[in-house]
């Protein structure tokens, strides 16, 4: 597919159009009624909007789009998050030669509207030139970027094809293959208050506690597979009273199933040792510290072969376009892990996007060129 198939400059318009439509989670109302417009041209033969919206309380459910194709082959589905991480209110994109920036003060949004672009962009060059097309289906999801609600809230029978792609990765060339599981835990250490002038003896303090947990309990890159983080804490009331509670939260990661749950089961055994050790120095406490522990699962492991149909399909598209990809796992999770703990499998193509999560956000319309064609190739070749 050449470059010139591609109407760049249309390209570049859907682009700047869809990133000054704002969409930050949760607010993603505008960008679906957006995109609607955009694809009752394409002439879907089914469209609809799931009840999603009542878990995640966006304004919006998430899109479905399906297509029924002109030739045989198996179906495939294609995977965008309408939302933006914040600032993201009044973004104004900013245009230098063939790199798109914001203006400097909000994010730009090509994290994750390069993709929904260029599966515009696609749709629209077969439609226009009448191109043979596979079966497929684009589902756009809300609130990826706060706990990939709209992904976990949606129905995986509204969808068909049995594997497929998720636009959603920043670099270019870029096929994820891996993605580590995650778990949520918040701790929670109660101690007992008291006046820190008068009666400090009286009290159990909290923080103190958490803290001689916290420089025992394993943090940060744990070995080649697994990573912890204590994301944030919050506790006491004033510095003239011993702090009765702490409320500490964070995650593991692992590529390890096991290693997950071992790493998980760890953290809670020290800070519930810390809590069974615990000695009053003056024997005047009036009461003893206690923890409650709570972990739930956030989302799944993300594994694939190279030797999985999603796979062989995507490396036979770049071939006959003479583009290289690089299989790689990564360290983050997606919609991509939804998909695939619920049997459906799928990789994360990049899209360009560079500096995402940042007022220094950008991407570049080859990029975005490029991966319209590697989607056109996905469809029709």
């Amino acid at each position: 597919m050449k470059n010139n198939t591609i109407d760049q400059e249309r390209l570049a318009a859907t682009f700047v159009q869809l990133c000054e439509t704002d969409s930050p989670s949760r607010m993603e109302g505008n960008m679906a009624a957006e995109i609607q417009r955009v694809f009752a041209d394409l002439a879907p033969d089914e469209s609809f909007e799931d009840d999603s919206a009542a878990v995640t309380g966006s304004e919006s459910g998430n899109l479905f789009f399906r297509f029924s194709g002109t030739t045989e082959q198996e179906p495939i589905f294609f995977n965008c998050h309408m939302d933006t991480v914040e600032p993201g209110t009044g973004v104004r994109v900013r245009r230098e030669d063939d790199i798109f920036t914001s203006i400097g003060d909000t994010i730009l949004g090509s994290d994750d509207k390069s993709g929904i672009t260029a599966l515009i962009e696609a749709m629209r060059i077969i439609r226009e030139h009448d191109l043979p097309f596979r079966p497929v289906e684009f589902i756009f999801t809300t609130c990826e970027e706060i706990g990939l609600l709209g992904a976990k809230a949606l129905n995986p029978e509204h969808i068909r094809a049995r594997f497929g792609y998720a636009l959603d990765s920043s670099g270019f060339g870029r096929v994820i293959i891996g993605a580590p599981a995650s778990n949520r835990f918040s701790i929670t250490v109660h101690g007992v208050a008291a006046h820190a002038g008068l009666h400090p003896e009286w009290g159990i303090n909290a923080i103190a506690l958490a803290g001689q947990a916290l420089a025992q309990a394993p943090c940060g890159r744990i070995d080649e597979q697994s990573t912890i983080n204590f994301g944030t804490i919050n506790g006491g009331t004033a510095s003239n009273i011993v702090p009765e509670k702490v409320v500490l939260e964070g995650e593991v990661r692992s590529h390890s199933q096991q290693r997950l749950e071992d790493l998980t089961r760890e953290i809670e055994e020290t800070f519930t040792g810390i809590i069974a050790d615990w000695q009053d120095p003056t024997g005047t406490a009036r009461g003893i510290p206690s923890v409650d522990f709570k972990a739930k699962a956030d989302f799944p492991l993300m594994h694939l072969d190279r030797e999985d149909a999603v796979i062989v399909e995507v490396e036979r598209a770049a071939r006959t376009i003479d583009m290289t990809l690089e299989l790689e796992v990564a360290g983050g999770g997606s919609d991509a892990n939804i998909f695939n703990g619920c049997g459906l499998q799928t990789a994360i193509i990049a899209t360009g996007m560079t500096h995402v999560h940042s007022t220094r956000e950008q991407v570049s319309l080859q990029d975005m060129t490029d991966l319209t064609r590697l989607i056109l190739a996905l469809l029709t070749l």
